[in-house]
């Protein structure tokens, strides 16, 4: 059961899962507000190919603003009032953020502290975090569940969101701040990101170029469906808690060669491998246990993988 109609303020608004989400609560009569920096992290062509989507599906305010910068964060939220914030703005991936910790730092802890702050001093009544399953780093034991300790990071943006998430508890404990975390589990579908697997992939299969292929390919992804993805975000907007952290995945992973053959299936082509070395601040698993967000968020995902192989590529082709 979705929430009644709220004034909601969505970071990242223009990004893959950002721009799902807003589509959704717009068109569930949400009044909603995106803050989106259209940074060249990719191109912003296809985030304002986004924001077009979700304009497509009724009236929403749209700020080109950086989170970093505190004085504008403080005037959209002040002037918007939003009585809940769901921050998915961020620097992602593991291996860029090898190149540039520190501008992964500046932005996923600083500009979560920002946030954190306007929403402190404006009263707002939930805030959402998009963590990732990054911070499990690499665990003993699978698959990963929410209690499970997190002190080994093995990349700076595992440590960004691990760090992000400690600020979301502190200011929950001292300012009573509802906060819930969200840690997503490689989540894929129309709009995703182009430098993801998949993506990437997909469009190399689709042209018959190589595709890069780390390690033996045993390594093993919980890949999760966009639309699945949503109904998390949505479920943690409704949930009554001061403090709460979730897993949201498929809670069944797909080895990498299996990812390749299931995109070949979808395709109807065969893929040229490339083959390289396991790379850097890549680990080997990712695997969710979602019996906590299934028990009190009635979070269930309804996508199968190759269900969602095959939207995607009809999306892609769509594209095209």
């Amino acid at each position: 059961m979705e929430a009644a109609a709220m004034r909601i303020l969505v970071t990242g608004g223009a990004g893959f899962i950002g721009s799902h989400l807003a589509e959704r609560l717009v068109s569930s009569g949400h009044c909603v507000s995106i803050v989106d920096d259209l940074n060249d992290f990719y191109s912003p062509e296809v985030k304002r190919a986004n924001l077009n989507a979700v304009r497509a599906a009724g009236p929403v305010e749209f700020h080109w603003c950086d989170i970093r910068n505190v004085d504008a964060m403080d005037r959209i939220v002040g002037s918007f009032q939003p009585e809940a914030i769901f921050h998915l703005a961020a620097r992602a991936g593991v291996r860029p953020s090898l190149e540039q910790p520190l501008l992964y730092e500046e932005t996923n802890v600083k500009g979560t502290l920002i946030l954190l702050e306007a929403a402190r001093r404006n009263s707002v009544k939930k805030f959402v975090f998009a963590s990732s399953s990054s911070v499990y780093g690499i665990a003993n034991r699978v698959p990963f569940r929410e209690d499970d300790p997190v002190h080994c990071p093995i990349s700076p943006y595992a440590a960004t969101k691990l760090a992000a998430e400690k600020f979301c508890f502190t200011y929950s404990h001292l300012y009573r701040l509802p906060v819930v975390c969200l840690r997503f589990f490689t989540v894929y579908g129309p709009r995703q990101r182009p430098d993801l697997a998949i993506h990437k992939f997909a469009r190399l299969i689709e042209a018959g170029r190589p595709v890069p292929f780390f390690g033996d390919g045993s390594s093993g992804r919980d890949y999760t469906y966009i639309d699945d993805a949503v109904s998390g975000l949505l479920a943690a907007l409704s949930y009554d808690t001061r403090f709460e952290i979730f897993n949201i995945g498929n809670s069944r992973p797909v080895k990498l060669i299996e990812l390749v053959s299931t995109l070949e299936a979808a395709l109807g082509k065969p893929a040229v491998l490339e083959r390289r070395p396991d790379q850097p601040g890549d680990v080997p698993l990712t695997f969710a246990d979602i019996s906590k967000a299934g028990r009190l968020l009635g979070y269930q995902p309804r996508t199968s993988f190759e269900d969602g192989i095959r939207k995607f590529v009809e999306w892609m082709r769509a594209e095209n």
